[in-house]
């Protein structure tokens, strides 16, 4: 569900946001073309070009800061619950020095520069000229973190020596390893969404004649809906769950309800945005899969759907439970921009950490649940329970239990 600056679409001169002027520490910065800086390490391939063409840049703030990495760590945020306004002013300073390229020329000196940068387990020093000055500005969309402004490059040197990973040196140097196999490789070991996405953007993994650049909205859904099918495979040989379980939480305004019933796996969601004070006409979008899955991409809740399907399998497996999952969101007017993808991911993650409600019975959950919603948001759940297709799942089929 694609959310916008509410206080833009009121007044754009008065937003709180974007009418603001942006400084880095106590320097108002103007007009921008030069600067010695230290990148996160972050990448960032565009994707409104027409495909192969693609802007690709290497995101850096304008002048050194303290600990460079915090300008890209979602999960650091999230632990430390920072707020939209203080995630803001980090990635605002983050300029975009970016060059077109053909996504599928891989040889060319800029592309290997900006897949070293990728590749870096830790922030790397770079100078940079871009062809004309810049202001700085703030750019938003429903899937990337926010970032700053975008400036042609001009120069960009790397003054460190580049340390990689050995375990993605060896996916790096393995081109008959498929891009699939090498992220849940990666995995397995330790790296996170974040890493794993970048590293599927810069066009370093997968089958040597098949890697290319890869737009780093593109990227970002691609990772949470791989690791989660990997994920699916792993959990289908566990128990079912014990219980009807029901967690709830969130942040930054996205709030979670999440309903396990002991079952195979399944999944639903719906996301429903209560933009005024009675939630009158309210607009809920939903996906679902069976246990079979589901082979189209799930246009209705977007890079989200694949957000929270990741945090619940986590969950499930680190339970080592299988269940099918019915799992709501509510977007608040507290949640008043888009800052990406990462918010759903992190706020589901954050509701699974809360103790859960345990139930004997479906019917219990539910009863619970309608009460919960209308006590936190004046909200009537059966106005979208109604379409619920789990749910009409599991109230007619038939199951071995039932016969013996």
């Amino acid at each position: 569900m694609k959310i916008n600056c509410v206080f833009c679409s009121s007044n754009p001169k008065t937003c709180p946001i974007h009418g603001i002027k942006f400084f880095l520490g106590n320097k108002e910065i103007k007009e921008i073309k030069e600067f010695s800086s230290v990148s996160p390490p972050t990448v960032f391939i565009g994707s409104k070009l027409k495909y192969p063409s693609v802007n690709i840049g290497v995101m850096s703030p304008p002048e050194r800061v303290e600990d460079p990495w915090i300008l890209d760590m979602p999960s650091y945020w999230a632990q430390n619950n920072f707020s939209i306004n203080q995630i803001i002013n980090l990635r605002r300073n983050l300029i975009n020095s970016r060059k077109k390229a053909n996504a599928r020329e891989l040889n060319d000196k800029f592309v290997n520069s900006l897949q070293e940068i990728g590749m870096a387990v830790k922030p790397v020093d770079v100078e940079i000229e871009l062809n004309k000055g810049i202001k700085m500005s703030l750019n938003l969309d429903e899937i990337n973190s926010p970032r700053g402004p975008s400036g042609e490059v001009k120069k960009l040197k790397i003054n460190d020596n580049i340390k990689v990973h050995n375990k993605v040196e060896k996916v790096i140097e393995d081109s008959e390893l498929k891009a699939v196999d090498a992220l849940n490789y990666l995995y397995d070991s330790g790296f996170n969404e974040q890493q794993l996405s970048q590293l599927l953007s810069i066009g370093i993994l997968g089958l040597k004649d098949n890697r290319r650049l890869v737009p780093t909205r593109l990227s970002i859904t691609a990772t949470d809906d791989i690791i989660g099918k990997k994920l699916i495979k792993d959990i289908i040989d566990f128990k079912e769950l014990d219980s009807f379980s029901l967690f709830f939480g969130g942040y930054l305004g996205n709030f979670y309800l999440i309903m396990m019933i002991p079952n195979n796996f399944s999944y639903e969601i719906f996301e429903t945005y209560l933009h005024n004070a009675n939630n009158s006409k309210i607009i809920s979008t939903t996906d679902y899969e069976s246990y079979f899955g589901r082979t189209n991409y799930a246009s209705q809740t977007a890079g989200g759907y694949y957000t929270v399907r990741l945090a619940i399998l986590e969950k499930l497996k680190m339970l080592k439970r299988k269940a099918s999952i019915i799992a709501l969101r509510f977007i608040t007017p507290s949640y008043y921009m888009p800052l990406g993808v990462f918010v759903t991911r992190e706020a589901t993650r954050k509701a699974l950490k809360n103790e859960p409600r345990n139930f004997n019975s479906f019917e219990e959950m539910l009863n619970y649940t309608n009460i919960l919603i209308k006590s936190k948001f004046q909200f009537d759940i059966n106005q979208i329970i109604k379409k619920s297709k789990l749910i009409k799942e599991i109230k007619t089929q038939k199951r071995l239990s039932n016969y013996f």
